[in-house]
């Protein structure tokens, strides 16, 4: 890079653009009155901009300036997407930017809090996921909820399953029906951060969702990403079918059964928390009932209407994820750090975008701080930015959802 800012990252530039939906470069030369070229030479590393374009890049991508000059939070795993081809090349990316933004704002609240240890056992003892029988499958879904301690019954709330065992869980709405969810392993944290989808949500599709990138987190962590372009349709399938015996088990679901029906299926959904197409698949899976059933109970259901929306659907509310909003509002409400200090120090993008990652309610950050909590705080650990050194750490044990 020879002459302009000292430290511009272009890959950040990228980011930004992929995160505003801006889709090329020529696109966000006319926004900032410049030429493509520029945009074309910043983004490849040819040139970094002078100071006043860096100026008016953050302010045109809503960042800070130093934005720019922090690295990406990227991973060398791959990203999981859901319908990778079917999705359009700027949806995915935008998809991208917001996963690296959920692995910073991460980052930087465990400078201060204490997140749960990852519990994700290595339930393939160094086998590759292409050895995976479907039998193999459904064993792992067993014995981690019997690791987890979670008994045999209905699981009604996978999102605070997976903040429980470490999991870092960010939900946002995609602007796609195409993309229900992602999963990406941090390379700085080791542990997996998953973005949930809010698009047309109901309580049955975020627990198949969440159950779905948990299959990837357990059962993908190392596959590569050639692996997973060659091989994509069986890695998904590996996952669905994973979400499907964690969620409905094969010794305590399937009894549960009262009949092969669109009625007795429905009837089960209000305890199993599982949509009716599902089940249906669920029991095509496991053999117990031939896909020509299976084939005449889907035209049944996309007769009722079904498919746009099942009865039972909005009846319950959505689980929302918990630890990153708990886990800001410990650090400023013990007066560990200010929003301020959080806003001008540590984090580089919007704070409505950290707000709407979080699950903070809008405006979060320009409100008034409320009475402060009285909390023990742990002497700390020196920091490599942001916060100087002899801040605190704050031990942080999450509510269990209901």
């Amino acid at each position: 890079m020879r002459v302009g800012t000292p430290g511009f990252v272009p890959e950040r530039l990228v980011e930004a653009r992929a995160a505003r939906r801006v889709q090329s470069m020529k696109e966000l030369a006319l926004m900032l009155g410049v030429s493509p070229s520029s945009v074309s030479r910043w983004e490849t590393g040819k040139q970094a901009p002078e100071a006043d374009a860096l100026t008016e890049l953050a302010k045109v991508l809503r960042v800070r300036r130093e934005f720019f000059l922090r690295p990406v939070f990227d991973s060398p795993r791959p990203m999981f997407y859901r319908k990778l081809v079917s999705t359009l090349k700027r949806d995915r990316e935008y998809q991208t930017s917001q996963v690296s933004w959920l692995h910073e704002i991460s980052h930087v609240l465990q400078h201060y809090v204490d997140f749960p240890e990852l519990n994700i056992p290595d339930v393939l003892g160094g086998a590759s996921y292409s050895q995976l029988r479907d039998e193999d499958i459904e064993d792992i879904a067993g014995e981690l909820r019997s690791h987890w301690q979670l008994g045999d019954g209905p699981c009604t709330n996978v999102v605070a399953v997976l903040e429980k065992i470490g999991c870092v869980v960010g939900s946002i709405e995609m602007g796609t029906s195409k993309l229900d969810g992602v999963c990406s392993w941090s390379k700085s944290e080791d542990r997996p951060h998953i973005l949930l989808s809010t698009d047309k949500m109901n309580l049955p599709r975020r627990q198949m969702d969440a159950a779905h990138e948990l299959g990837h987190s357990v059962l993908h962590r190392n596959v590569s990403a050639k692996a997973l372009r060659d091989d994509l349709p069986e890695i998904e399938r590996q996952a669905f079918r994973f979400a499907s015996a964690f969620l409905m088990p094969q010794t305590t679901y399937v009894p549960e059964v009262p009949n092969f029906s669109l009625a007795g299926l429905l009837s089960l959904k209000e305890r199993w928390r599982v949509s009716v197409k599902a089940q249906v698949k669920r029991l095509v899976d496991l053999e117990i009932i031939p896909q020509d059933h299976a084939t005449q109970l889907y035209k049944t259901y996309s007769a009722k209407g079904w498919n746009r929306q099942e009865p039972m659907d909005k009846e319950w509310a959505v689980p929302k994820p918990r630890m990153l909003h708990d886990a800001l509002c410990l650090i400023v409400d013990s007066g560990t750090r200010s929003k301020e200090d959080l806003l001008s120090v540590e984090f580089t993008m919007h704070p409505g975008d950290i707000e709407n990652l979080v699950n903070l309610p809008s405006g979060w950050f320009s409100k008034k701080t409320g009475d402060v909590v009285s909390l023990t705080l742990k002497t700390d650990t020196s920091r490599e930015t942001g916060a100087p050194a002899g801040g605190s750490v704050i031990p942080f044990s999450r509510r269990e959802s209901s």
